[in-house]
């Protein structure tokens, strides 16, 4: 029996993971968390195992936004889909959500059914995704592999006409890829990136490849050469780049390029007294620098017709002294440094898997057959179809269309394409009905603008159009996330975009006011929020008494020290809902940062017993911790002031108290102006 799949669902509320476990357990195994850190700790321990995460967004600790931030640091993200499941509606919410990779997003409160069949959905979606990245990886690999093993036949040819081991060219490319990555470490001068590594350790293979032409009867010759055949044998840089510059239709490619480079120049030296142009320093191609060291040293520690083999430590010396020709400096001190690692590796090569009856047995059935190699379209298909299935659902009954930027066309998802009365495949795109029919005039050019000016550090675009959605003119949110290759510079490759209806715009735009003017941790205005609603008060002042008042806890931080930030964060929601349940609807209520809160109030008379009876309720012990606060309260009686004065005189009353005794309040007076001087006004 196949052992059930698991899903993390991160919610505050015990009541809302209970429903949601009771709607998916038949199906899944479920794993609970009631905040983001305990998420992060549950994903650090069972990341392979979890194939969805359900994700609240308010919650204490560490919120869902701050959840989906570190699974992108940690990479998660890429390979675990998370829904959103929130009673937050507001555009900005789901901006966000769907901005740091969240595949959905559902709206409390919600339909079972739909629940069951978004997350069924995505958990086949990223199944067919990891599925797909498998496939892609073994092809990527067997593709590798072959092309490798193919220039390690061909230079096998060559080191055997030159009477040397196969394994010269399996040391070199190892001592390459060794020497470059330790190189990349040290500086940045090169520009070497792990596409660029991997390139020159294939090509060096190729280094002696100009060889094949030298006769064997000097290739072979155990003595000292004349000057006439040290000549013909210096003749093997130029003939091996001859052949490789001669090379129809494919001149032009990275790895021909590179093992021009090489094999015409791995035999100059850093002080220009090498062949066959005599470059010097830094003229000389980095990749040309480092096959020659890996050849000298190769050469060196290998017997040949000529000499025995030098032992490790001894090779090693005499390239840094100087008996080999000058090497760049910095490869100097990278062999010097990593030498005995350098050792180790090679050691493990010798006896690794690209033996030289492995090439010898590949050589053999090469010469029977024509051979395969991975298809390039089949690779550029199958990556395709990867982003393409994590994103695309033709179930969630939403326009939902996939951008390829090279041949230029889009791929409508099925429902889409039915639901708008359109063909499923689109191309010459600014001309078709898509663009001209359901955008406005101009609107798809500048989408199409925006996702080819995007960067793989920039890949969210969300943008708002009106949108002819079957004869209906409504305003739609656009969700596009751009993909890019792994070249470099990347190249865009396309893109996923999701039309997102806003029908009633104006009701929209109200739930966004409305919901952007909270503190999230309390439900309370926030400082922005609360200062607006306070000017407007104060700008009609006329007759009317205002009192505002400033308090914050005085032991917020003994709660968190000696009972946990969870405590903590409870309290201050118990400050919250107490100060709301004593002050007046029309009351502004807000919390302006941390543990400061503002009320600002109308009174007729003083507003002493309204103050005295708030304060006393705030200050009732919350369980068996003592709650206390400094309380300063400032008023606007008749005189037209604006809420930086109001604010600053409740603030210098509140430290008054907290400069003297703490826990009590105090109304502002003349002698408390310069209490605030030395801690500066807010």
């Amino acid at each position: 029996m196949n052992a059930k799949k698991k899903i993390l669902i991160v919610d505050d509320s015990e009541m809302n993971r209970a429903l949601l476990e009771d709607m998916l357990s038949d199906d899944y195994e479920i794993l609970e968390a009631e905040n983001g850190l305990v998420a992060s700790q549950i994903l650090q321990e069972n990341e392979m195992d979890i194939c969805l995460v359900l994700l609240d967004i308010v919650m204490p600790v560490m919120d869902g936004f701050a959840l989906l931030e570190l699974m992108n640091r940690k990479g998660w993200i890429k390979n675990i889909p998370v829904i959103m499941i929130s009673a937050e509606t507001a555009s900005t919410y789901m901006d966000r959500a769907y901005g740091l990779g969240a595949v959905d997003y559902v709206s409390r409160p919600f339909d079972e059914r739909t629940v069951r069949h978004r997350v069924d959905s995505n958990v086949i979606l990223a199944e067919k995704q990891r599925d797909l990245s498998a496939r892609l990886a073994a092809q990527i690999y067997a593709k590798e592999k072959d092309n490798r093993l193919m220039i390690e036949i061909l230079s096998h040819i060559v080191e055997f006409r030159n009477g040397e081991s196969g394994l010269h060219v399996i040391h070199v490319h190892a001592i390459t890829e060794f020497l470059l990555n330790q190189l990349s470490k040290r500086t940045r001068k090169y520009n070497l990136n792990h596409k660029l590594i991997s390139l020159i350790s294939n090509a060096s293979a190729l280094h002696d490849v100009g060889k094949i032409v030298i006769p064997s009867e000097i290739l072979n010759k155990p003595g000292k050469f004349t000057d006439e055949e040290f000549e013909i044998m210096k003749s093997h840089t130029l003939e091996g780049a001859k052949m490789l510059k001669d090379i129809p239709f494919r001149s032009d490619e990275p790895l021909i390029k590179i093992s021009y480079e090489i094999c015409r120049w791995h035999h100059e030296r850093y002080d220009g007294r090498g062949y066959p142009d005599g470059l010097k320093g830094e003229e000389i191609p980095i990749s040309a620098q480092v096959v020659a060291l890996a050849d000298v040293y190769d050469a060196l520690t290998s017997r040949r017709v000529y000499k025995p083999a030098f032992p490790h430590k001894q090779a090693i010396d005499m390239i840094i002294n100087g008996a080999c020709g000058a090497f760049n400096p910095l490869l100097s001190d990278v062999l010097r440094e990593c030498g005995d690692e350098l050792y180790l590796k090679l050691q493990e090569t010798s006896q690794g898997d690209s033996s030289a009856a492995e090439i010898d047995s590949t050589l053999a059935r090469t010469l029977k057959t024509e051979g395969t190699e991975a298809s390039d379209r089949t690779v550029k298909l199958l990556e395709h179809e990867r982003t393409k299935f994590k994103i695309l659902s033709e179930l969630s009954r939403e326009i939902i269309f996939e951008y390829n930027a090279e041949p230029e066309m889009i791929t409508l998802s099925e429902w889409g394409a039915d639901y708008l009365g359109m063909p499923v495949k689109i191309f010459n795109l600014e001309e078709s009905s898509f663009a001209t029919k359901v955008f406005a005039k101009g609107d798809f050019s500048a989408l199409l603008q925006k996702l080819k000016t995007a960067s793989p550090e920039n890949s969210s675009i969300i943008e708002k159009y009106r949108l002819d959605i079957k004869g209906v003119n409504t305003w739609c949110k656009v969700y596009a996330r751009t993909i890019f290759s792994d070249a470099e510079p990347p190249v865009l490759e396309g893109a996923i975009v999701k039309i997102v209806d806003v029908n009633d715009e104006i009701s929209e735009i109200k739930s966004l006011e409305h919901e952007v003017e909270k503190d999230y941790a309390t439900g309370l205005l926030n400082r922005k929020a609360a200062k607006e609603r306070i000017d407007s008060a104060l700008s009609d002042i006329g007759n009317r008494k205002f009192a505002l008042v400033f308090f914050d806890l005085d032991n917020l931080k003994e709660a968190n020290d000696n009972r946990g930030h969870l405590f903590g964060d409870e309290l201050l929601k118990h400050i919250a809902e107490v100060t709301k349940q004593n002050t007046r609807t029309e009351d502004v209520v807000a919390r302006i940062g941390g543990d400061e809160f503002i009320i600002f109030m109308e009174y007729t008379a003083l507003p002493e017993e309204q103050v005295k009876r708030i304060f006393s309720r705030i200050t009732q012990k919350f369980g068996d911790f003592n709650v206390s606060v400094s309380m300063g309260v400032a008023c606007a009686d008749g005189e037209v002031t604006d809420y930086k004065e109001l604010f600053e005189k409740a603030e210098k009353a509140a430290y008054s108290v907290k400069n003297d005794k703490k826990n009590a309040y105090r109304f502002y007076d003349g002698s408390m102006a310069n209490v605030l001087k030395n801690r500066g006004v807010r």
